[in-house]
């Protein structure tokens, strides 16, 4: 197989050059966008505005219990709660098949480090961040959450979030820079482009189904 060669002209090797340089810029639009739509909704557990709903987004099982990731997620969501700067944490996460269960290992997980399970709401159809986002706007009726995830994904959560109608703060967990961080770093920057083309086309979820009153009913109990 030959190799390409590079143009043999002065103005060839411009345009290629030219050509590059765009190509860099495109690709880093999406990523453009999500800082600046983001800007200063990045917060901390201690001085996060208080909300009524958190919502945790799934980041996967091990053997049917919450990942580490996700575990510290959660443990984010139920120290929010016993400080009192929520009232109901929304678990969204992946419930397509019968032996994984997301939002269900993820209730467990809250009630055992003392959320009450009353106050807790399962979407089992979370299947990415954009639909979590929708979801949570026009099936569970949250006008204003604060989000949960690592650091290297909350800044598209709370974009897509926003744009999903859902006015949100974001809580960026600081894990370690395991082989795990650098897998999601790097996926990031290939799901910024698909979070800018939903922020724009406003796709349906995989799943909408009717409206639930979960998250409203908890809300009721709370008072």
């Amino acid at each position: 197989m030959r190799r390409p060669r590079l143009p043999r002209t002065r103005a060839g090797r411009r345009r290629l050059l030219q050509a590059v340089m765009a190509g860099c810029v495109l690709a880093l639009l999406p990523a453009t966008w999500m800082y600046l739509v983001t800007g200063d909704r990045l917060r901390t557990t201690a001085d996060v505005p208080r909300s009524d709903v958190a919502v945790v987004f799934g980041a996967g099982l091990w053997d049917g219990e919450p990942s580490p990731y996700l575990a510290h997620r959660l443990d984010a969501a139920a120290r929010l709660y016993r400080a009192g700067r929520v009232k109901v944490v929304l678990v969204t996460g992946d419930n397509s098949r019968k032996d994984y269960d997301e939002p269900d290992a993820m209730r467990t997980y809250l009630t055992r480090h003392g959320v009450p399970a009353e106050r807790i709401v399962s979407d089992y159809a979370g299947f990415d961040t954009w639909d979590s986002c929708v979801r949570a706007k026009k099936i569970f009726g949250v006008d204003r959450a604060v989000l949960i995830s690592q650091g290297f994904h909350i800044r598209r959560a709370v974009a897509l979030c926003q744009a999903a109608g859902v006015r949100s703060y974001g809580i960026g967990i600081q894990d370690k820079h395991d082989i795990t961080w650098y897998y999601g770093g790097t996926r990031e920057v290939l799901a910024a482009g698909k979070a800018a083309l939903d922020a724009v086309f406003h796709p349906d979820p995989r799943f909408l189904g009717p409206k639930e009153t979960g998250v409203s009913k908890a809300l009721a109990s709370a008072r």
